[in-house]
């Protein structure tokens, strides 16, 4: 009977708490096949020589005062001990994962298979979280606002970024965005820019990757509006602001003297001033 690796990395998926990646599952493997060539370790995959058999090795002495092995008993379950591929690629796990997680969602029992950005891991499906938050006693999850997830979306696509960047962007102050980020602990204090006052800029956490459902920054979908250089030029112009002239109003770029020149007349003398709305007023009394 084949190795059965389903099976394999189903009990593994339940026996852990934390995410499982595939480096830790060739680990796994890896370790299995060390123990088996340690003394004492059940080889149930070996036949046993015949009574007899001249080919056969000659017993080893065994030590009066040797502990006691406890060997695994593999000769039950052929398919879980023998067999064992000493490598177990990370396409063949891939494959045996997905295979998990299509019989699960066929299976509707309230358990489903996802990778995330750490590695794979048994969750309980939505429909079952009412249940899951009477059990912990923890209150409904509070939505975000659409201030605050603006102000995520930002930090998202342009992290490392300052409060001042995202308030650049955004038009409006994004102090009660940020505290609300942080505490849900969506965002983080990555460190500082390195820019006069030296002011602090912020990142998204694993908790961002878990609540988007997406393994890396990478998967994020591209931004349809600005890109990122776009978004530079759009920042350093902000910052560097002056008064609209003609040409940005969509004007003739036209220049007017200080003193206009006065009229004059066909024969080229200057013409009278126009008389001045003083000179219709009637004298006073």
């Amino acid at each position: 009977m084949a190795f059965n690796l389903p099976k394999v990395l189903k009990a593994l998926l339940l026996s852990s708490s934390q995410p499982l990646a595939i480096k830790d599952i060739q680990a796994a493997f890896t370790r299995f096949h060390e123990q088996q060539l340690l003394p004492g370790v059940d080889r149930a995959a070996a036949p046993e020589p015949a009574a007899g058999d001249p080919a056969a090795p000659a017993p080893a002495p065994v030590a009066e005062e040797a502990a006691e092995v406890v060997v695994e008993p593999a000769a039950r379950d052929p398919e879980l001990y023998l067999d064992v591929p000493s490598l177990v690629t990370a396409t063949q796990i891939r494959e045996a994962m997905h295979a998990i997680a299509a019989q699960l969602r066929a299976a509707g029992d309230g358990l489903l298979l996802i990778e995330g950005n750490l590695g794979y891991r048994l969750v309980t499906e939505p429909r079952f979280a009412r249940w899951v938050r009477i059990l912990r006693q923890e209150p409904p999850p509070v939505k975000l606002t659409q201030s605050a997830l603006e102000t995520l979306a930002v930090i998202a696509y342009r992290q490392p970024v300052t409060r001042t960047e995202i308030e650049n962007i955004r038009g409006v102050s994004a102090e009660a965005g940020l505290n609300k980020l942080l505490e849900r602990d969506l965002v983080y204090i990555v460190g500082r820019a390195d820019t006069p006052g030296r002011p602090i800029q912020y990142g998204t956490t694993d908790g961002f990757l878990e609540f988007t459902g997406i393994k890396s920054l990478d998967e994020l979908p591209a931004s349809d509006v600005l890109s990122s250089r776009q978004i530079d030029e759009w920042l350093r112009k902000s910052e560097n602001t002056k008064a609209p002239g003609d040409l940005e109003m969509g004007l003739p770029d036209e220049q007017l003297p200080l003193e206009a020149p006065l009229p004059t007349s066909p024969a080229g003398e200057p013409a009278p001033a126009a008389a001045s709305p003083a000179s219709f007023l009637p004298p006073s009394a």
